[in-house]
């Protein structure tokens, strides 16, 4: 419940930071952009686990309908794949032994954009997908454990934006609930 208190003040502030700004619209019909990502603040694991891979991101989006809103809007949709690997580990007996965890996040992503200033892309979206969740039995132990695998319907919900450096190359951020709470990374115009 906190978390989705957070998420509301965040955009509410972004919002209202930047409402009365105007700007040509960043992000069009036809564009294609890909979002190489790192994450911060993980959803997987827990009390006792490390981070062996950190929650990377790629995703792509293609601008399907512009000039919504005032001709500040747009509509996207795309395909995402995020990965995270972490361990869990403890000794007992003088053995130490864990699991293994790799989690992989595939999805297809739909967009709704609105330029509120100018070079900054804001947007939010919806994620559904497929999770792949294995883990692997490592070490010494007089039980007999085994490795396993589970998968299912993913989805995530997202806002973010975008800042144009220069006509190909931007920065992005995204909050939401995906591979990871928050992803920072780099975006190319295709």
């Amino acid at each position: 419940m906190n978390n989705r208190k957070l998420l509301t003040f965040v955009i509410f502030l972004f919002c209202s930071a930047t409402i009365s700004l105007s700007a040509q619209n960043f992000f069009k019909k036809g564009d294609q952009i890909v979002n190489v990502g790192i994450g911060l603040g993980s959803y997987y694991g827990g009390t006792g686990y490390s981070m062996t891979v950190p929650p990377l991101s790629v995703s792509y989006e293609k601008g399907l309908f512009d000039g919504l809103f005032d001709g500040k809007g747009a509509i996207g949709v795309g395909g995402y794949l995020g990965y995270q690997a972490n361990k869990w580990e403890t000794v007992f007996s003088g053995n130490s032994y864990g699991y293994k965890y790799n989690y992989i996040m595939v999805g297809a992503r739909g967009t709704l954009h609105y330029q509120f200033v100018e070079k900054l892309d804001t947007y939010g979206g919806l994620l559904l997908g497929y999770d792949i969740v294995s883990s692997k039995f490592f070490g010494e132990s007089s039980y007999n454990l085994d490795s396993a695998t589970g998968s299912g319907i993913g989805y995530s919900a997202f806002v973010g934006a975008r800042y144009q450096f220069t006509d190909s190359f931007c920065g992005f951020a995204e909050l939401g609930y995906g591979i990871s709470a928050l992803q920072l990374g780099i975006s190319f115009r295709l």
